[in-house]
């Protein structure tokens, strides 16, 4: 399994997709706005038909995925939110990211 630059392109965006979905419920559940909700539920969706565009076996696809989407997270919640990403995030984060470098070269 090849990780080409398609797939980063895939990854990216559909961790884009995901996170900001998400932070658009958040915003809708906690400004009770239907709208919000409704607008971030479409959004989160959409990253679910971009990745899986990607013909890698299931487990391998989101596997990999889920490194990508963690960085994307925390890179998210630090630039939007302004979080504190402290030490332990940043350590976790990198045993994610070399899980899923496992999951790509050896799965």
């Amino acid at each position: 399994m090849h990780l080409s630059y398609v797939a980063w392109i895939v990854f990216i965006l559909s961790a884009a997709l995901e996170v900001g979905g998400d932070a658009i419920i958040r915003k809708g559940l906690f400004g009770k706005s239907y709208l919000l909700i409704i607008t971030g539920c479409l959004i989160l969706s959409s990253y679910g038909l971009l990745v899986n565009t990607l013909k890698w076996d299931f487990s391998k696809l989101l596997g990999v995925y889920v490194s990508v989407f963690a960085l994307v997270s925390v890179l998210f919640g630090k630039i939007f939110f302004h979080d504190t990403v402290s030490v332990g995030t940043i350590i976790g984060i990198a045993f994610i990211v070399i899980g899923g470098l496992v999951i790509h070269n050896f799965g």
